[in-house]
């Protein structure tokens, strides 16, 4: 029988093995009067934040603000530079030729790093069309990887797990965190379902902690056709943007440390 002081069963209860994961979210997502997520509420759940550097979304004060926050909680900070796209939120493809997309990456990447203190930066993930378009596109992967590794080869490039993206930056030397996403739909082969298709956003709650869990413990993720698709990842993403994140971000930590997976910044678990 159960105790009365034990806790409710959880609808995620079940044998798992434990293990370790680092729960990020893409964070400072404001700009001048314009208020987007819910950053206040959101960083204290999270083991690292990415950053906007500016051209995508964010601004000097904002992006001095939400290093605060999150150093306040020793939460680690990393950049999240994206496409110079402000109307279009960063989520429209850009076709930049290498030089000068690294340089946009580098200019984020350094805006960011000096609002921070201590230890600085521990990682940069590029935001929405620039990600999606590393993890397909062989030469801006290459352009990017070389931009980090030339700002500080001590950066975390966070990837999505299992692209080509990721053999890039492991073949150049790169520290690599692979990234996977509990809140988007995935297709057999691993990648994102393009926001433009229907149900490209998982907006219920229990069934995003439910993948997170599974993801972080199996090893797996249901794709769109109900197939289980294997994904090893370093990280999982929460989207700041979603209207409710602060909360589904409590819930994802509840159910991980409830299912025996341990929270720690990607800094501390990557070689």
């Amino acid at each position: 029988m159960r105790s009365s002081s034990a806790p409710p069963p959880s609808p995620h209860d079940r044998a798992v093995t434990s293990g370790v994961i680092d729960l990020n979210a893409d964070v400072g997502e404001s700009f001048g009067t314009y208020r987007l997520g819910d950053d206040e509420e959101l960083i204290p759940s999270l083991t690292s934040v990415s950053v906007a550097g500016g051209l995508h979304a964010g601004d000097p004060r904002i992006i001095a603000r939400t290093v605060a926050r999150a150093e306040e909680f020793g939460v680690a900070v990393g950049a999240h530079p994206g496409y110079p796209d402000l109307a279009g939120f960063g989520r429209r493809d850009m076709d930049l030729g290498p030089a000068e997309l690294r340089d946009v990456v580098l200019y984020q990447v350094g805006a960011v790093a000096a609002f921070t203190k201590g230890h600085g930066l521990q990682h940069v993930k590029p935001h929405g069309a620039m990600y999606n378009r590393a993890a397909r596109d062989q030469a801006q992967a290459e352009a990017i990887v070389d931009a980090l590794l030339h700002y500080d080869e001590r950066l975390i490039h966070v990837v999505l797990a299992g692209s080509p993206w990721e053999r890039i930056a492991r073949a150049a030397g790169a520290r690599v965190a692979r990234e996977a996403f509990a809140d988007r739909a995935i297709l057999t082969d691993g990648s994102l379902l393009p926001r433009s298709q229907p149900g490209a956003i998982i907006h219920d709650p229990d069934a995003v902690a439910e993948r997170a869990v599974r993801i972080a413990t199996d090893g797996v993720v249901q794709a769109v056709d109900g197939s289980d698709v294997p994904v090893t990842a370093d990280t999982l993403c929460i989207h700041g943007d979603t209207v409710g994140a602060a909360g589904l971000a409590a819930l994802i930590r509840r159910e991980l440390e409830r299912a025996g997976v341990a929270l720690r910044a990607m800094g501390e678990t990557i070689p």
